[in-house]
């Protein structure tokens, strides 16, 4: 929300039916301030709202401010403060149209496994990113603390994840809403395939089957589209920074219907858009 194009659109977006849901999958600003603007707009315009985390909010940009697992628990109570839930609450159930399903946010991040091109390790796959010119300001920015590494971090994350998926599921179908996308294949059309090592974890890459899952739910490419894989929905809900998004225009259905899966009348109350 540091763009003052990107504040506007969040300003405009609305409801369109009493009773919606909203998931926001991540990178609503860097600042807790940003954060709270926007969540707390849309919390009052939308019955509930679904948030998980991105890399930008994670980013420590504030002078002493939290970093690491303290700065994710910091954003945690923020938006419980706001009525927002997160990875940190129980999963909760859409009882609406096309509903029962069980809405699953997750915070999984990524461990440079999806190697470079011609990499055989994550070492290996660094410094072929770091050789070419690219690398992401996560490394400068995003810090795993107390964990040795973003790495590390992941494979506790993924751990937890798992556990409480594995709790739930055969319960009611899943929404899963991670801001990485939780299996390589969006990012095969990625320019600049380097990159691809900050997107996810192959830890992750059989969930969409394991788990009885409807639609997955993600952003961080700033490729917004919708695939299929296995069958199962794939929608990236992702807005991306103005010089992006103006290129071609907005998305008509900048608040993207996740469930039902198929349009229906406005009338009928409720629905989940992302």
């Amino acid at each position: 929300m540091s763009h003052a194009e990107n504040r506007a659109v969040v300003e405009g977006l609305r409801a369109g039916s009493p009773g919606d849901w909203l998931i926001v999958a991540g990178d609503v600003g860097e600042r807790f301030e940003d954060v709270e603007w926007a969540l707390g707009l849309l919390r009052e315009r939308f019955e509930q709202v679904v948030w998980v985390p991105g890399n930008h909010e994670l980013w420590a940009v504030e002078e002493d401010g939290p970093r690491g697992v303290a700065r994710y628990e910091a954003l945690v109570e923020l938006c419980r403060g706001l009525g927002v839930l997160t990875p940190e609450d129980p999963y909760p159930v859409w009882r609406g149209v096309g509903g029962p399903v069980r809405i699953a946010p997750l915070f999984v991040l990524y461990d440079y496994s999806w190697l470079a091109p011609g990499a055989r390790t994550p070492e290996e796959s660094l410094a072929v990113a770091h050789e070419a010119g690219i690398v992401c300001a996560d490394e400068h920015y995003l810090h795993p603390d107390p964990f040795p590494s973003r790495a590390d971090w992941c494979a506790a994350r993924v751990a937890e994840s798992e556990r409480r998926l594995a709790e739930v599921a055969g319960d009611l179908p899943l929404v899963l809403v991670n801001h990485w996308p939780l299996v390589r294949e969006p990012t095969r059309i990625m320019t600049y395939q380097e990159f691809v090592q900050w997107c996810g974890t192959e830890r992750t890459a059989d969930w969409h089957t394991r788990f009885g899952v409807e639609a997955v739910v993600y952003g961080h490419l700033h490729i917004p589209r919708r695939t299929e894989y296995d069958g199962v929905r794939f929608e990236e809900v992702s807005l991306g920074y103005p010089r992006e998004w103006q290129r071609f225009g907005l998305r008509a259905d900048l608040a993207r219907q996740i469930v039902p899966a198929r349009d229906v009348p406005a009338e009928v109350a409720g629905r989940v858009g992302a």
